[in-house]
């Protein structure tokens, strides 16, 4: 089977440091925080005080209307405004220059629509089953931001939702380059979106304990350090336009970057800790890279998954170096982004794959902000502090979901 050329078109985000791409990079490369105080969590007895929020979101500022905000749940908001944003970038219009059977929508998410679920349960058991909304279902089930965003543009061609936690929009992006590299398809709308800011879900990661308890923002998210004690919940979108070399050629579309690799692989070790020796994370930056074919005396980005959890990052640098070698892994510029933006969960990878297409564009690494006092056992470049200058040629992008999910998707300067 013949293999194309799969390049970036089209970019779209929503996030607690932007509602552009421009804003979110110019944040990310400024080390600016989007992680804020998160108020009235007390009152349920929690003892979660940040996240990242995405303030004064405005869907209307998408070419959404007042009906469609209010039939759609937040988490398919964010879905389709970062995709209004991408079309709009990429120039792309089904049945204009491009069939409408070879454009195709594949979003992740981690939960779906959590919120309407809540509030619908609310209503069930104060006012009977019987008056629960007949939106409920069109408005809680997962796939509706990809069926929505079909709707929107016409996309007849091959629609999918993956849900992988964590790792969610990245296997969404990376099964998209598949279907383009192998000729199912000629663009596809790829990411990924997460609404899960509620008592609910800050209940239950509190109680796997997998959240910080920090009450200063500035010193929440901490991938990489010592006193690192758990992730900063966030929400948002990112979406990509994922189209074929000579077809975005043909129709004079500016190229971000080339997509270049994709693996995806599972620990098969535990619901919600990393495997310790870190062999099939490794497995799948091994396997992007040489998809690419990355030579070690090349400028490589690693956005790492960095959650900063005690397990994830001593694991994530474990197999960094399994997967390049000791050598090559300590000159890899290293960093991670949810130090500024928190975990934005099944919308989290496409927004980092996100990242690393514009630092390879810019040759600018940004930084893990509040790195002053590394993990001994996390030992690369991480680029504390500020954002770096490198010449990069090739990048990777790493996620690594509850249940085992290790995905990496690569990406080559063009």
């Amino acid at each position: 089977m013949e293999e194309r050329r799969v390049v970036i078109t089209g970019t779209g985000v929503i996030s607690p440091v932007g509602q552009d791409p421009a804003a979110f990079w110019a944040a990310l490369r400024a080390g600016r925080c989007g992680i804020r105080p998160y108020p009235g969590l007390e009152t349920w007895g929690l003892p979660v005080r940040v996240a990242g929020t995405v303030e004064d979101f405005d869907p209307m500022a998408f070419g959404l209307t007042v009906k469609e905000t209010r039939r759609n749940d937040r988490f398919c908001l964010f879905a389709q405004a970062a995709a209004f944003q991408a079309m709009r970038e990429s120039g792309l219009e089904a049945g204009s220059n491009i069939a409408p059977e070879r454009l195709g929508v594949y979003l992740g998410t981690g939960i779906g629509g959590m919120q309407t679920f809540i509030e619908q349960t609310k209503v069930m058991l104060e006012e009977g089953a019987d008056r629960v909304s007949p939106l409920f279902i069109p408005k809680m089930i997962a796939n509706i931001a990809a069926g929505n965003i079909a709707i929107r543009y016409g996309a007849e061609g091959a629609n999918m939702t993956a849900v992988a936690a964590c790792a969610s929009s990245t296997q969404s992006v990376g099964e998209a380059f598949r279907a383009v590299r192998y000729g199912f398809a000629d663009a596809i709308i790829a990411g990924g979106t997460e609404a899960v800011l509620n008592p609910l879900a800050f209940g239950g990661f509190a109680s796997a304990h997998a959240l910080t308890l920090s009450d200063d923002p500035l010193r929440a998210s901490l991938p990489f350090s010592a006193s690192r004690s758990g992730f900063v919940m966030a929400e948002g979108a990112a979406v990509l336009i994922l189209e074929e070399y000579n077809h975005a050629r043909q129709r004079g579309a500016q190229i971000l970057a080339e997509v270049t690799g994709y693996a995806n692989y599972c620990d098969a070790y535990h619901a919600t800790a990393p495997r310790p020796d870190g062999v099939p994370a490794a497995r799948a930056m091994r396997d992007a890279l040489a998809q690419s074919g990355f030579r070690a005396d090349e400028a490589l980005y690693i956005n790492a998954h960095g959650t900063g959890t005690v397990l994830n990052d001593k694991t994530e640098t474990v197999a960094i170096k399994l997967a390049l070698g000791e050598e090559t892994a300590r000159r890899a510029a290293v960093s991670s982004t949810k130090s500024m933006t928190g975990h934005m969960v099944g919308a989290a990878g496409a927004a980092e794959i996100l990242v690393c297409a514009l630092a390879l564009r810019d040759g600018v690494v940004p930084p893990t902000i509040g790195l002053t006092d590394p993990d001994p056992e996390c030992d690369l470049d991480y680029t504390p502090l500020t954002a770096a200058e490198r010449p990069l040629t090739v990048a990777i992008s790493n996620s690594l979901g509850f249940g085992g999910h290790d995905a990496t998707v690569a990406l080559r300067k063009i």
